[in-house]
């Protein structure tokens, strides 16, 4: 009950008391007194009532003041004490109570506040053990979060509702919109994967997962190919099993095989381009090639025409060839793990190794143009490498000149020496050797099938006239793929684990009668032009954060900054500190409201002094179609539920934060104060589960009786 309303009950039970004894004691001295007594009483008091009644409210002036010092001094102020006690004992031990009222009360502080400081030592003794008994789990899931952000495969999580509990980095970006697509919803904690994915297919994944289970198959593991956005992806659905061996939840595998699936159509395509384009020209050699067979008396002009047309054919299909290899020479090589590599850097590397493993000496120059190439690049060096030892056992070289030419989509290796050059079928013989630098290794790979997992090719030349020979490699250009932005957050490695999310229900429409603890949150703040929505001021900037299972999540947030297309009062600008100049060339409110839509779907908005919020979010629906239809809770009147003895400036949210030990950051930004707004939510879940409040149905009715859910904006 609030104090005044406490006020007027004891006066008014003190008025009732006094006139019951005044009128016992008029009923008594009434027939105690004769007849003419009572004659000359009510005569006296003819004409007197008025007179009387004032007389009677004066003498409760003194008793009025004497009930209100006592009040003060002492109902009032344990009421407040207990306010107090209850933030040390739930929320922020480092809180003390201040002494006022009575002396006794004010004694009862002091005792409150010793007891409080020992109690606070005890406490940080016991979490010191707890904290040092936690130190090794928190270590297992310090390691699993460092290797799920280091996968190289996307990854999720879900319980068997569909609700996301773990995730890596690589899905985050995998399932992000691309350029020119639509946004969609975000991967985060305790978002549906059904919103991301194509419900259909995860549930016949599930169904089948099931099956498998029922009949104990070895590997029950499910697949299936979905397409997001413009992008296929292949799936591995593996159960996740308790210890009696039910399904609570399911690991979701992703890959990215977009590429793979137009390398085999472009693979099929360029089959069917070469056996087509090649019959006509394979019929007229045959044609020409077997006129010439069965007639060999023919005339010489004749068979020198024949024998014309078959080399045209022969070039012009030769022709078609090395067009087709050095237009598709990436779907021709095996698909093999390969790295971009600069040739120039392939070529140091080979000097290096020339000089360290053989002694044979590498002249380089470095100076040749940046030809990319992708390449297995220690498989290759160690192929060439073992070639070189060999040459130069063979043909005693010990220096070569090392030379890098690019023609036609090929660059071309060379290794020049002085000296006779090499016999085609020592080479062949060479390229079918299995290399290993290091000994016998049965299992090594040969430098033709290393040639052929490049879509490479190796020939020897020789000039005579100049006594010298040159081996050559050559290997197919590529463009170097661009280099994909760094996903590690700018605050550190992201905690993307939270495993009592398996015990969390799924998303029901009773959302009133679930528990507050059990809920999923947006916490969010605007900064605007002004403070008069429905007289024309703008928002100029929302911050969002989500909290789920109780945790808030710092690395889930919304933040963006919105040109009002209107000015900015300096008063304005001097809170907030955002400017015209800031806010130009940013997205309009019918941009970003969306998006910010989209962040907050299946949670319950939450927002310190959320009238003032919700009502510009309204004042957009028509113009932007977007409405905000779920649940809000407020932490301005949650305070004032658990805090009723204090005023209208202890509500504030830097006061509140100060309360219950929140450290305040980045305050009159929007999102600072949405992480601000977030923290003190999760603070007050004690504070109302001490009076009552258990679900989302009696917090929001106990708000909805504070005097501050009367404001109007």
């Amino acid at each position: 009950m609030r104090p005044r309303f406490r006020y007027a009950a004891w006066l008014g039970g003190l008025v009732l008391l006094f006139a019951t004894l005044l009128g016992l004691a008029g009923a008594a001295l009434w027939t105690d007194l004769s007849a003419a007594e009572r004659a000359a009483l009510l005569a006296l008091s003819d004409g007197r009532g008025a007179l009387l009644v004032v007389l009677g409210g004066l003498l409760l002036v003194p008793f009025a003041v004497i009930l209100r010092v006592a009040l003060a001094a002492y109902p009032e102020a344990a009421a407040r004490l207990a306010e107090e006690v209850d933030i040390i004992r739930r929320v922020n031990g480092a809180h003390r109570l201040t002494p006022g009222g009575a002396r006794p009360v004010r004694r009862l502080a002091r005792a409150l506040n010793a007891f409080a400081e020992a109690h606070g030592a005890l406490q940080q003794e016991v979490k010191q053990r707890i904290g040092e008994a936690n130190a090794r789990l928190e270590e297992e899931k310090n390691r699993l979060a460092a290797l799920m952000s280091e996968l190289a495969q996307s990854v999720l999580v879900c319980n068997r509702e569909g609700r996301i509990l773990l995730y890596n980095s690589r899905a985050s970006l995998l399932l992000e919109p691309g350029p020119g697509q639509a946004a969609g919803t975000p991967v985060g904690l305790g978002r549906s994967i059904f919103a991301i994915l194509d419900q259909r297919l995860i549930v016949h994944a599930l169904d089948r997962l099931r099956q498998r289970l029922e009949q104990r198959s070895p590997r029950p593991v499910a697949s299936f190919v979905t397409a997001r956005g413009a992008h296929l992806l292949r799936a591995q659905m593996v159960p996740l099993q308790d210890a009696q061996g039910e399904l609570i939840g399911f690991v979701l595998i992703l890959e990215d095989i977009t590429r793979s699936v137009e390398l085999n159509s472009r693979r099929d395509a360029l089959l069917l381009q070469l056996t087509e384009g090649s019959r006509a020209a394979l019929a007229n050699i045959r044609a020409a090639a077997e006129t010439v067979q069965q007639y060999p008396q023919m005339e010489a002009e004749q068979r020198q025409r024949f024998g014309a047309v078959i080399l045209d054919e022969a070039q012009r299909l030769s022709g078609q060839l090395q067009q087709a290899l050095a237009r598709h020479a990436d779907i021709l090589r095996p698909q093999w793990p390969l790295e971009d590599m600069l040739a120039s850097d392939l070529l140091l590397a080979l000097q290096r190794n020339f000089d360290a493993v053989l002694g044979v000496t590498a002249h380089y120059g470095g100076d040749d143009p940046p030809l990319w190439l992708s390449l297995d690049s220690y498989s290759l060096v160690q192929a060439m490498t073992q070639l070189m030892g060999a040459l130069a056992s063979s043909c005693d070289v010990r220096e070569v000149e090392l030379e890098l030419a690019g023609e036609g989509g090929f660059a071309r290796l060379g290794l020049r020496w002085q000296g006779p050059g090499l016999e085609p079928e020592r080479l062949h013989e060479w390229e079918e050797r299995p290399f290993s630098l290091g000994g016998d290794d049965p299992g090594a790979s040969t430098l033709r099938e290393v040639l052929e997992r490049h879509a490479g090719e190796l020939w020897c030349q020789s000039d005579r006239s100049a006594g010298t020979a040159r081996l050559c490699l050559q290997l197919p250009i590529i463009e170097p793929q661009p280099l994909e932005p760094s996903s590690t957050p700018d605050h550190g490695r992201p905690v993307y684990y939270d495993f009592d999310l398996f015990s969390q229900p799924g998303q029901t429409p009773e959302l009133d009668e679930r528990p507050l603890g059990e809920l999923a949150y947006t916490v969010f703040d605007t900064e605007t032009t002004g403070l008069a929505p429905s007289e024309g001021d703008e928002i100029i900037s929302i911050g969002a954060v989500r909290i789920v299972n109780g945790h808030l999540l710092k690395q889930e947030c919304f933040e963006q900054l919105i040109d009002p297309r209107r000015s900015i009062p300096r008063e304005s600008q001097q809170v907030h500190g955002l400017t015209p100049e800031l806010l130009a060339g940013q997205p309009a409110i019918a941009q970003v409201l969306p998006l910010f839509q989209r962040f907050a779907e299946d949670t319950v908005l939450v927002a310190h002094n959320a009238a003032f919020d919700m009502r510009f979010l309204q004042l957009k629906e028509e113009q932007t179609g977007v409405r905000f239809i779920q649940p809000v809770l407020d932490t301005l009147l949650l305070s004032a539920l658990v805090h009723p003895g204090h005023g209208a400036d202890e509500h504030r949210l830097e006061q509140i934060a100060a309360r219950l030990g929140v450290q305040v950051v980045g305050r009159h930004t929007a999102l600072g104060d949405a992480m601000v707004t977030g923290e003190v939510f999760l603070r007050l879940l004690p504070l109302l589960a001490e009076q009552g409040i258990h679900t989302l149905r009696q917090a929001r009715e106990a708000s909805q009786k504070s005097f501050y859910a009367k404001l109007r904006y």
